[in-house]
């Protein structure tokens, strides 16, 4: 019964040494030295470029930027509220886009303002609840500064409206 080997075709037995199949075949060994230098090549290259990689991340990394709410707990009803914005060392950030949307509580209209010198906005909001909800909340999220290499990519403390 014939088996089948690989790229080497059919042979009628199974019984010989599997390497004599390669004594009188010289194709084999032909191709090995430019096989080797191809791999040789390419795996350097692909080093290369994982390597250029690996040392350009540093000029990737962004800085976190998180806004602080001032009161972080109000009441339905229209009131001021106090937002400044700091990087990840605790220092104000200028010309950020504060937004206030209404997460759990309804809010008539998104507030949005930018920072001034200081990190720093005031805005109106007058959140309202639902008639049986005892509580909700108003989403506050960051725009950094166009050009910038800040971002906001994690949660910032939400605004906790309670009923009185």
């Amino acid at each position: 019964m014939p088996t089948l080997l690989g790229y080497y075709g059919y042979f009628e037995t199974t019984q010989f040494d599997c390497l004599d199949r390669f004594e009188s075949d010289e194709r084999a060994i032909e191709g090995l030295p430019i096989r080797l230098v191809i791999a040789l090549v390419v795996g350097v290259a692909s080093l290369g470029v994982m390597m250029n990689m690996l040392s350009g991340i540093g000029g990737l990394t962004v800085t976190e930027l998180d806004a602080k709410p001032e009161p972080d707990v109000i009441h339905p009803e229209e009131q001021e509220i106090d937002v400044t914005v700091v990087d990840a060392d605790g220092k104000p950030v200028e010309g950020a886009t504060v937004v206030i949307t209404g997460e759990t509580a309804t809010l008539g209209n998104v507030e949005t303002a930018t920072t001034d010198s200081e990190g720093e906005i005031s805005v109106d909001v007058d959140p309202e609840l639902g008639p049986n909800q005892q509580e909700g909340t108003l989403e506050v999220s960051v725009k950094p500064p166009a050009g910038s290499d800040y971002a906001d990519e994690r949660e910032n403390t939400a605004i906790l409206v309670v009923r009185e």
